[in-house]
């Protein structure tokens, strides 16, 4: 199979923009000032943590292979939406920093789609990608921000 950006069908990208925003997490010491505590660079993992847990959380309906929180990798299996039977969906993502920006966050999708028998790939939306790059960086925003409030 060969690596492209391709993007989910518009369901998919829908089920993720509905899926819960986790809890906020408490971290840092008791001498750390407020805004430490939800600093935007995080290496306890080795990877952005609000990156990482915005990804889980957005993935969260599909079957996961792989994830590698010190790489900041995760692959999902395929997944075949309910509302599109004859066609599937795979993911990379890859968490390329330290910081929350958004150019820290990579998204690649693989489409398939059942000729006959066998599955066969197909192109997909370009504007897919960006969409679900978009929702994992406003979701780990949130986190972040509520990590800040709750400090």
């Amino acid at each position: 199979m060969s690596r492209r950006s391709v993007s989910l069908p518009a369901a998919a990208v829908s089920a993720l923009a509905l899926v819960a925003t986790l809890g906020a997490c408490s971290s840092g010491g008791k001498d750390r000032p407020k805004a430490d505590i939800a600093a935007s660079k995080v290496t306890t993992i080795g990877i952005n943590s609000y990156l990482w847990r915005a990804t889980l959380d957005t993935l969260s309906f599909m079957p996961l292979v792989q994830t590698d929180s010190n790489g900041g990798v995760i692959v999902t299996d395929w997944y075949a939406n309910p509302n599109a039977a004859g066609e599937r969906m795979k993911l990379t993502v890859s968490i390329l920093d330290q910081d929350l920006r958004a150019d820290a966050l990579r998204v690649a999708a693989s489409r398939q789609v059942l000729q006959g028998s066998q599955w066969v790939d197909a192109p997909v939306q370009a504007a897919t990608v960006q969409k679900l790059e978009e929702i994992i960086l406003t979701k780990a925003r949130d986190l972040r921000r509520m990590a800040i409030n709750q400090g």
